[in-house]
């Protein structure tokens, strides 16, 4: 069994829980994860729009690319927005 720094008398850790660190991190993790996610749709889209106008790829494709992508940028943002607006412990 583990005993923890804050059981020993010590300091807590910088990522242990309850500290600020880690609750950043968590956000920063979510900001970082979503940003790749809305970046690889939007080449997505683009790729697939490219090919619609050269003939190669069908209208289908485009359309589900670009919804996915205006769903992926309102969750980013609804998620940021929520965020700045909750309390800092």
């Amino acid at each position: 069994m583990e005993v923890s720094r804050t059981q020993q008398g010590g300091e807590l850790g910088d990522l242990e829980r309850g500290t600020r660190q880690r609750a950043a991190l968590r956000a920063r993790v979510i900001d970082i994860s979503s940003l790749a996610l809305c970046v690889v749709l939007a080449l997505w889209a683009v790729w697939s729009i490219v090919g619609l106008a050269r003939g190669a790829t069908g209208w289908a494709y485009s359309a589900v690319a670009c919804t996915l992508l205006a769903v992926a940028v309102t969750a980013r943002t609804v998620g940021i927005r929520r965020r700045s607006l909750r309390p800092t412990r």
